[in-house]
């Protein structure tokens, strides 16, 4: 089956979406249910203090850690045990990573729908059953007699391990989950450009205009007029669509993150990038904006 088939497949597995739409409302309402100290938490899993994804950074522990314990696991086959307990260790410290990164992966895939639910939830599935080998390969190395076991288990998990990192880099690559939506492909306005009549943006409104060929969120609030980038850094939700919160705060409708009209900052994950902030002026009863320099 080559890469393209396998994707294809995952995609088609109508009960990983049933698993995924039953799942995702379980953990969204336990962070709910924890109210102010469950969205802090929330922030933290997905990496808001970061300013990047936190899933990502974890990954690296068990993936290093097991590959560290494949090579030790290897030279001992070849007839030198003096490397036993580096693999053992090795194994150990992997499965500690992989348990901190399994909370943030999750609390990352509460914010997907559709073929990105399906391939993150196989991707999860894949990382819990390799974990669950090593868990048994550690147990296994306690006894002398079974240890060629115990390194087998290591090494089917380790080869499942590596199929479950190749579709979170198809998450990342092709699906762009993980990655900064408003990064400028396209060039942002620096100088100022009209884009909308003063006249036609009420108060405690908000409208999505283009500046050139970039679309920017516009919003009145306590007689203020607020711009950031239109599309969300998380997903690319168009934040014209969402909610005008209290405190000049914008939610996305697409996963409810949560911006500041202010300066572009991230005040509720899921995303962890800011929105790009622009100046505002009015001249000749016409808005007009640029990308702020601050």
């Amino acid at each position: 089956m080559n890469q393209k088939t396998a994707i294809d497949f995952i995609e088609n597995q109508e009960w990983l979406g049933e698993a995924g739409e039953a799942i995702q409302p379980a953990i969204l309402n336990a962070f709910k249910a924890g109210g102010e100290t469950g969205q802090k938490i929330k922030n933290f899993l997905h990496g808001k203090w970061l300013g990047h994804p936190l899933h990502p950074v974890l990954t690296d522990v068990p993936v290093g850690s097991w590959t560290v314990a494949a090579v030790l696991d290897g030279i001992e086959l070849a007839g030198n045990e003096d490397y036993q307990q580096g693999a053992d260790a090795a194994i150990s410290i992997g499965i500690a990573g992989a348990v901190a990164s399994a909370v943030s992966g999750l609390t990352d895939w509460t914010a997907t729908n559709g073929k990105r639910q399906k391939i993150g939830l196989m991707h999860g599935l894949l990382n819990l059953t390799a974990t669950g080998l090593y868990a048994t390969s550690l147990i296994l190395r306690g006894n002398k007699k079974s240890r060629r076991a115990a390194i087998t288990c290591s090494m089917i998990g380790y080869g499942i391990t590596t199929a479950a990192a190749y579709l979170g880099g198809h998450l990342v690559y092709d699906e762009q989950m993980g990655v900064n939506h408003t990064a400028a492909s396209e060039e942002y306005p620096k100088d100022f450009v009209a884009v909308l009549n003063e006249n036609e943006l009420a108060e405690n409104t908000m409208k999505c205009v283009k500046a050139g060929e970039i679309p920017v969120l516009l919003a009145k609030k306590d007689g203020n007029i607020f711009a950031i980038a239109n599309t969300c850094s998380h997903l690319g939700g168009p934040l014209a669509e969402g909610d005008l919160l209290d405190n000049c705060n914008v939610r996305c409708p697409w996963h409810g993150s949560v911006f500041s009209l202010k300066d572009g900052s991230v005040v509720d994950s899921p995303a962890t990038e800011p929105q790009p902030k622009f100046d505002v002026r009015i001249q000749n009863g016409q808005i007009e904006v640029r990308l702020s320099k601050n």
